[in-house]
């Protein structure tokens, strides 16, 4: 099968799935592919290319064209951020399928440090510089009409591309709302707007029913790779007196595997353990009396 796709005719009855073309999103979203063994070879400067293995075709568009593109039935499934979502005003014509747990960041209010502004209330009524117009927008209406702010005295929001961090430094505005790190600019959060990461989107209106179980097969793959990252699977012995304290430590997503071991009373313990809470958890079935406490990283799985 050819690896790229050079007219609509080629397209056809396949799954179209939206991919960020680039940015901090696009090589998170390349692994979760490989991942979920979605194969495909895209060739240099070609945005569209057909899966190898799957009736689905990769469209590979700015992070922040995939919410319209999936919302008007455009293409099936797409990855971007939460907060794009929002920003495109999409949210009614999408469906959030999952939260793949990457590309976290907060969409924060922040103002010079040395500067008189320390709290939204002291912001309110001046400029403020965004790149995430209408989430501003939404945001400070709330805070001009708690405090009574009406025609000329309400927060004034401008909409800058890039560099927004420059616009207090050149005195365009007196703060900005932004989601990436501005200490080095001199700048601090006093509000935090909107805690945001990458998720797995459909249109909330089914275009191509004969596409559903398909959908349907990615996202539980998707969501395998998902679950893999966030788990390890523990395994340890122990003396069955001490079984029932060591399984509260390790109760796994149902429940511990527990086999009987060869040496009378005793028993090995297998478990599924958040990755964050590993280290706790060893030493707490070590202090517990488990012995040979072992741990095997998931390449994927069903949960």
């Amino acid at each position: 099968m050819s690896a790229t796709v050079t007219d609509a005719e080629s397209l056809d009855g396949r799954l179209l799935f939206a991919i960020p073309k680039k940015g901090r999103l696009h090589e998170k979203c390349i692994s979760l592919l490989a991942g979920a063994d979605i194969q495909f070879r895209r060739h240099h400067r070609l945005d569209v290319c057909v899966s190898l293995n799957h009736n689905i075709a990769l469209v590979f568009l700015p992070a922040s064209d995939i919410p319209s593109f999936v919302g008007k039935g455009n293409v099936d499934l797409g990855i971007t951020g939460h907060d794009v979502i929002l920003e495109s005003q999409m949210q009614d014509l999408v469906v959030e399928e999952l939260r793949l747990g990457f590309g976290k960041c907060a969409l924060q209010v922040q103002v010079p440090e040395d500067g008189s502004v320390k709290s939204v209330d002291d912001l309110a009524g001046k400029r403020v510089v965004t790149s995430f117009e209408v989430l501003a927008q939404q945001y400070f209406s709330e805070v001009d009409e708690r405090l009574n702010l009406k025609g000329d005295n309400k927060t004034k929001i401008e909409y800058v591309g890039g560099s927004v961090e420059a616009a207090c430094a050149l005195g365009l505005a007196d703060g900005i709302e932004s989601g990436d790190t501005m200490r080095a600019a001199g700048l601090h959060a006093i509000a935090t707007v909107l805690e945001t990461e990458a998720v797995l989107i459909r249109s909330s209106t089914i275009k191509h029913p004969q596409l559903t179980p398909l959908i349907e097969l990615i996202t539980r793959r998707i969501a395998g790779v998902i679950a893999a990252g966030k788990y390890v699977v523990c395994q340890y012995n122990i003396s069955r007196d001490k079984l029932a304290a060591a399984t509260l430590v390790t109760p796994g997503r149902r429940a511990p595997t527990v086999a009987p071991l060869e040496e009378e009373n005793w028993v090995a313990v297998s478990s599924m353990v958040e990755k964050k809470k590993l280290a706790e958890v060893m030493d707490n079935l070590v202090a517990i009396g488990a012995e040979d406490v072992l741990v095997f990283n998931l390449d994927n799985c069903r949960v």
